[in-house]
């Protein structure tokens, strides 16, 4: 039960200061009593307070003016009735209420198992010691009356306390409980009502709402409270609205109604159950609920006689298209190309340069002298046309597209004629293949040299 002292840096006189402050319990329980020796208190601190037969400890929740309006408030009368506050809580009065503040769960498990055994039709929500360990005070909830001399006797004697019994709602158990609501916000139960209203159904129905019981109640199982917040804006905003208890009689049909915008002032009908809504302003209602109370129907919901033209109806639901637009889930999604599975060994693709693509790892182990930068890297483009950089199956393939004429004069001319570097291609390729060839040609037949 939050509170805020805003009248705490107002300049009131102190001289007729109230001498009243309001301390605050376990579960939002609030107090007040009277302070005799006008003891300097701040907000928050702990103190000891008389109650009937012992002492109990409470915070300082509220002081000064401000107390009074509370009391007004909450009609407390400012009598002799109102105990008094004896000191500022001290170390020793804390270990002690400490003491019997741990009693407190065990002693709610047990109570529980007790009122299983007994059949007693009761909840009990919480227990609270009080300070000096003399007495617990037990909150349940119940539908009906309830007996409970027989559990109160149970309990005195199981944990040699002296007992009482209070029944509280089921709104005030939510309050002590606490939690979190729909809004994302504590509850207002737990945080500043004190005095709760009733809650009905019409007040739903004034504000247009689902009569859903899933949605419109809270966690103590009753309506919520925050129902009735804005019920007095909605009641002074529809005097305005007409009363619309039958649907209206038109040349174009019977329009029905279907939903109303209190604070805007559209109604939107639709002819005969049809999909398509009209809104149309609550003066226009109210103008032809007239007519149809004379006997008179209008051409339509716009206008009283035929007119010439083609009428435009594009803005008449363009609020509830905005709304399915803004809510609707329904979207598209792009679906992946699936990439084609590469094949083994082959290059991947990315940015790699040709050249690394192209070579092909040497063989290790073998014993071989490296081989020469031409016989590693072929160059692109070979020097002489006839000449290929490819294997022995190549050069078989080539061999026919080759002119006949030009062989023997190739065999028969000298290296100098053919120039100076056209011995180093031929001794490449006869140094590039040899143990291929060979095997070829001196074990054919011979599988055990492949």
């Amino acid at each position: 039960m939050n509170s805020f002292d805003w009248l705490s840096h107002m300049g009131i006189p102190e001289v007729d200061k109230f001498d009243i402050v309001e301390i605050k319990f376990k579960g939002g329980r609030k107090e007040y009593y009277r302070n005799v020796d006008h003891q300097s208190f701040t907000t928050g601190d702990p103190v000891v307070v008389d109650v009937p037969n012992g002492h109990h400890i409470g915070y300082v929740s509220l002081q000064g003016e401000l107390v009074r309006l509370q009391m007004q408030k909450r009609k407390v009368k400012n009598d002799d009735n109102i105990l008094r506050i004896y000191r500022v809580a001290n170390q020793k009065d804390l270990d002690k209420w400490e003491e019997a503040r741990n009693r407190e769960i065990p002693t709610l498990y047990r109570a529980k198992q007790i009122i299983d055994e007994i059949n007693l039709k009761m909840k009990l929500s919480d227990v609270e010691y009080q300070a000096d360990n003399s007495k617990a005070t037990f909150y349940y909830s119940a539908d009906d009356r309830v007996d409970f001399r027989e559990l109160i006797k149970i309990l005195a004697s199981e944990f040699k306390i002296r007992v009482e019994m209070r029944q509280i709602s089921l709104r005030q158990e939510a309050g002590r409980i606490g939690g979190i609501g729909v809004c994302g916000r504590e509850l207002c139960c737990s945080t500043w009502i004190h005095d709760f209203k009733s809650v009905s159904t019409s007040a739903a129905r004034y504000q247009n709402l689902s009569l859903n019981p899933s949605k419109l109640s809270g966690q103590c199982g009753r309506l919520k409270c925050c129902l009735n917040y804005e019920l007095e804006t909605y009641m002074t905003a529809l005097k305005d609205i007409p009363n619309v208890e039958k649907p209206l009689q038109t040349e174009a049909g019977t329009a029905k109604l279907q939903k109303t915008d209190i604070f805007r002032r559209l109604m939107w009908f639709s002819y005969n159950n049809d999909n398509n809504w009209f809104s149309v302003d609550c003066d226009r209602v109210a103008e032809i609920i007239a007519l149809n109370k004379e006997g008179k129907k209008p051409f339509n919901l716009q206008h009283d006689t035929a007119f010439e033209g083609e009428e435009d109806n594009s803005k008449n639901n363009s609020d509830l298209e905005a709304l399915d637009k803004k809510f609707s889930t329904t979207t598209k999604k792009k679906k992946k190309k699936k990439k084609k599975p590469r094949p083994q060994g082959a290059p991947e693709q990315g940015n790699q340069p040709a050249a690394q693509t192209q070579r092909k790892p040497a063989p290790k182990g073998d014993g071989k002298p490296p081989r020469d930068k031409q016989q590693s890297r072929p160059s692109k483009k070979p020097r002489n046309p006839q000449q290929t950089d490819a294997g022995p199956k190549n050069q078989e393939s080539k061999k026919p597209q080759q002119k006949k004429p030009n062989r023997p004069q190739r065999q028969g001319m000298d290296n100098k004629a053919l120039g100076g570097n056209s011995d180093k291609p031929r001794e490449n390729k006869k140094k590039k293949f040899p143990p291929r060839n060979k095997g070829k040609n001196n074990n054919k037949g011979d599988n055990t040299n492949e």
